[in-house]
């Protein structure tokens, strides 16, 4: 039962973590016919009770279509030929994305143009108005 950590305060079990071991598509010859390259890890996001509540909502948030109804976080790497780099490579792709969930987003402060602003935006637009009146029929009177 080794700790991953994630953060000074956050680390997840590894007996939480769900490894299954298919065969990679794509090129590699006859090995990649013979070896289970390819992993699927399972992390159960809404049983874990190392995450605080924050985290695992921001968590799916994060994951998207990676997250299944059942708040089953599903990751798969297959890009190395190596059983053991698919491993960590998709580990450390889930520590990563937790990480990220652990940041909160700052809240966004809602502002006003200046009056100088808004004075140059309406010069703008009065001059763009002058350009294309200026392409009308020319009237010979």
């Amino acid at each position: 039962m080794a700790a991953i950590p994630i953060t000074r305060s956050i680390s997840i079990d590894s007996d939480e973590l769900v490894e299954s071991f298919t065969r990679a598509s794509g090129p590699g010859g006859q090995h990649v016919n013979t070896t289970d390259s390819a992993v699927l890890l399972r992390f159960d996001v809404a049983a874990s009770p190392n995450l605080p509540e924050a985290v695992k909502n921001r968590l799916a948030e994060l994951a998207g279509s990676r997250m299944t109804r059942e708040g089953v976080l599903v990751l798969r790497s297959e890009g190395a030929r190596s059983q053991l780099l698919n491993r960590e490579e998709v580990r450390e792709r889930l520590v990563a994305l937790i990480r990220e969930a652990t940041f909160v987003p700052r809240k966004r402060k809602p502002t006003k143009p200046s009056r100088a602003a808004k004075a140059r935006r309406v010069d703008e637009k009065k001059g763009r108005s002058a350009v294309k009146a200026g392409r009308g029929k020319v009237r010979f009177e």
